[in-house]
């Protein structure tokens, strides 16, 4: 914290070193900005480890590690972030957090074993991040790759995510997000969501994934929202997907109740449209391949798929779709969409 106060205030060079070779055990901590330097540089090179649950009595945070306000923030290097989250995964802590940082250039990094999601960036405009690899085990709830919310003109692209959760989860107030050669897997998917939970007012639009692959997740691409929500998720694309024994390759499912208790059946419901699915191909764990389970009393409008061919893990050609008040264009879909309005 001495050499963060240092570098923020412009007492030294914007530099701080997490130097290789090393091990540290770090406390929570939160370096906070703005800070007079236009630019901080962050490079780890070591492997940095959170205590264990047991060591932080009442020191639980909501980030391990978090950035607030630092425009211009670049963190990179190959040193690894090991959050030792085993033991505490419905936890709230995320490993690492990004809040009203603008600008910011995250590259290189391992992490491993989050508390909770491994990485979340909140409320900021510009972001760069790549060539992550993230790994937890594929029981291990709620760890999420990679979190997005409150934020725009976002670019991920060349990570491997292997977590049991979503690979990266896109939640309110998101747009302008460009996703690319990101490899899921296991995991939950790429998910749009969840949106509109206890009534919430969603606005997510202009979010674009391409040329990733989904291997042995419970989902590929997913929007997820809640029941009694509002608002839209529109402007949405998802190209170029390879697929190796995933299940449910291409859901929207608007009955979003994970935890199958107390799910409600409301009229009002978060709009999604003008979506695409274009250029899938692979294998799918789950017979209903393309699950398009939209609200009863709002529906989706103009989804598009084309050029889908998802073939059973199994061996077998028996893969179907599934709707419930979707409505658009189908064009070289298989499995067939008989049910798309």
């Amino acid at each position: 914290m001495r050499a963060w106060n240092d570098i923020c205030s412009g007492k030294s060079d914007p530099n701080l070193v997490i130097p290789g070779g090393k091990t540290f055990l770090l406390w929570p901590v939160q370096f906070y900005g703005p800070c007079k330097p236009s630019q901080i540089y962050v490079e780890v090179s070591g492997r940095i480890v959170a205590p264990r649950i047991d060591d932080y009595g009442s020191n639980h945070l909501d980030c391990w590690i978090g950035f607030w306000r630092v425009n211009e923030l670049t963190v990179k290097g190959n040193g690894q972030i090991d959050g030792q989250g085993a033991g505490w995964w419905e936890a709230y802590t995320s490993a690492m957090g990004f809040y009203g940082c603008d600008n910011l250039l995250l590259q290189g990094l391992n992490f491993i074993n989050s508390q909770r999601n491994h990485i979340s960036v909140a409320g900021s405009n510009g972001a760069a991040i790549s060539h992550l690899t993230i790994t937890a085990p594929d029981e291990s709830p709620n760890t999420d790759g990679i979190d997005i919310s409150h934020s725009t003109n976002v670019r991920v692209s060349d990570c491997t995510i292997g977590t049991g959760d979503d690979c990266i989860a896109f939640g309110d107030q998101t747009s302008q997000v460009f996703v690319k050669g990101v490899a899921c897997g296991p995991g939950h998917g790429i998910s749009i969501g969840s949106l509109g939970m206890n009534g919430g007012s969603a606005q997510v639009e202009e979010i674009h994934v391409d040329s990733c692959s989904f291997k042995g997740t419970q989902n590929g691409a997913r929007i997820k929202t809640w029941q009694g929500g509002s608002g839209y998720a529109r402007k949405i694309t998802f190209n170029n997907i390879k697929l190796n024994n995933a299940r449910n390759p291409i859901i929207i499912d608007q009955f979003y109740c994970p935890h199958r208790t107390d799910c409600q059946s409301l009229k009002s419901a978060v709009q999604i449209s003008d979506v695409s699915f274009t250029g899938f191909s692979g294998t799918s764990a789950t017979d209903n391949a393309i699950k398009l389970s939209c609200s009863e009393t709002v529906g989706c409008t103009n989804i598009s798929l084309e050029h889908i061919d998802i073939k059973s893990a199994s061996g077998d050609e028996n893969t179907y779709s599934s709707c419930i008040n979707a409505h658009g264009t189908a064009r070289k879909t298989f499995p067939h969409l008989r049910c798309l309005k």
